[in-house]
């Protein structure tokens, strides 16, 4: 495993080397300076037996979890971004004396963007190193691998992504937003503000983009006034040939295109769209997969113009979020950006930290019981509230994508959203 000293600059196999690294060691507080957080007065630490009834990785001075995303493969470019986040909020944690008087060290794993490995490396970190909980997976079919083994083995999955909801479990803490969320909002959105009557869906083939499309289509067709769907697309992870389908966008000339590409694949598709003389500044596109890091790797040129929908960007102008810029620029280089799985990745270990302290225990089933109620002040986003269904209360964004690769937000929800993983007549 790194050391949190690793620091890069642009996006490139050597940053996700430095990630890895080999073995589990203590992370070390960096970040003490960094203003963000003040730290508490000393109190006194309770006893290991008091707070760790289950057989976890817990001493008298430390505890152990588990980081565990795709450092290799196709979904590197999406997950990188959520190590670093991850990383620097057990910095910052630690810099301000730990998670009931004990420092936090970590096991990090790589998922590799194959999910049969997922589900081997999370049954390694629960059974073999113990860990008291991990903040981990990307896509949905990384999520559903490791389900069942966060289950049977009664561990705590804190996981980042926005996702096509319809699921619930004791054992996972669901920091980005489910499909209605993020889905419902914008549609209404780019209908009202873009006159968007037809829609050409394209995604990724994986049960996220899918279950996503389904929900979309069911919105535009039964809930926006005269709207349709003129085409629907969908390509395996990795894919990078796209001029067909963008043939057929061409040629069906929808008022919107409505993305949901995931991983590697949108360098190339957005290049082959601008290649293809498809101009985002005229032609609208708005994505629910696209974010900073994303945008990294497709060149900010190759994207300006289009919509993404989205709860945080990395310009978003309030005192959390302008801290939180600077903390993660320290510490992985200026030229580092954040996305919105990102920022929700750096929300899991401080939502688990106020969890544990709450329950006064690392116990999984404690956790669970005390998480409905656990609000995060600090959240780069603004203020969130863990739900009794184990996800998050939060506003949906509409950001428009600049040259630069930053986003000017568009549009904000006036209110928090709550989670609704479940929803009736859309499922």
């Amino acid at each position: 495993m790194s050391s949190n000293n690793d620091k890069s600059n642009t996006f490139s196999s050597t940053r996700r080397k430095l990630l890895m690294g080999m073995a589990t060691l203590p992370a070390v507080p960096l970040l003490a300076q960094a203003g963000l957080f003040s730290t508490p007065a000393h109190a006194q630490t309770p006893a290991t037996a008091d707070v760790n009834t289950t057989g976890l990785a817990v001493t008298d001075d430390e505890v152990t979890v588990g980081i565990l995303h795709s450092i290799t493969g196709t979904m590197a470019i999406s997950e990188t971004g959520s190590v670093q986040a991850e990383k620097l909020a057990i910095e910052q944690i630690n810099a301000m004396g730990g998670v009931l008087g004990r420092k936090i060290k970590y096991v990090q794993e790589d998922g590799a963007s194959d999910w049969p490995t997922f589900a081997e490396k999370a049954k390694k970190l629960l059974v073999q190193d113990k860990v008291a909980a991990i903040m981990g997976c990307w896509t949905s079919a990384s999520r559903k691998a490791v389900l069942p083994v966060v289950e049977q083995y009664n561990g705590m999955l804190y996981y980042p992504t926005f996702y096509e909801g319809l699921e619930q479990s004791k054992n996972v803490i669901y920091t980005g937003q489910e499909a209605t969320q993020q889905i419902l909002a914008g549609l209404d959105w780019v209908q009202r503000e873009k006159n968007g009557k037809t829609f050409y869906l394209i995604g990724s083939d994986y049960i996220w983009p899918r279950t996503s499309m389904k929900i979309a289509r069911k919105h535009i067709e039964g809930h926006l006034k005269d709207s349709s769907v003129v085409g629907e697309e969908y390509f395996p992870l990795g894919h990078t040939q796209f001029n067909s389908v963008i043939n057929k966008i061409k040629l069906k000339k929808p008022d919107v295109i409505y993305a949901a590409v995931v991983g590697g694949s949108n360098v190339a598709f957005y290049k082959q769209l601008k290649a293809a003389g498809i101009d985002l500044s005229k032609q609208t596109l708005l994505t629910i997969s696209v974010t900073e890091d994303e945008i990294d790797g497709i060149g900010g040129e190759n994207f300006a113009g289009a919509y993404s929908c989205m709860k945080y960007f990395q310009s978003l102008d309030n005192p959390n979020n302008k801290d939180f810029v600077a903390a993660f620029k320290k510490m992985w280089g200026e030229k580092t950006v954040i996305g919105d799985v990102t920022q929700a990745a750096y929300l899991g270990p401080w939502l688990w930290k106020m969890t544990v302290e709450k329950a006064g225990s690392f116990d999984v089933d404690k956790i669970a019981a005390a998480s409905p109620g656990i609000e995060f002040t600090k959240a780069p986003e603004g203020y969130v509230k863990i739900h009794k269904n184990h996800h998050l209360w939060s506003k949906t964004r509409v950001g428009k994508a600049l040259v630069d690769g930053q986003f000017e937000v568009v549009f904000e929800t006036p209110d928090l959203i709550e989670p609704d993983p479940f929803p009736k007549g859309y499922q």
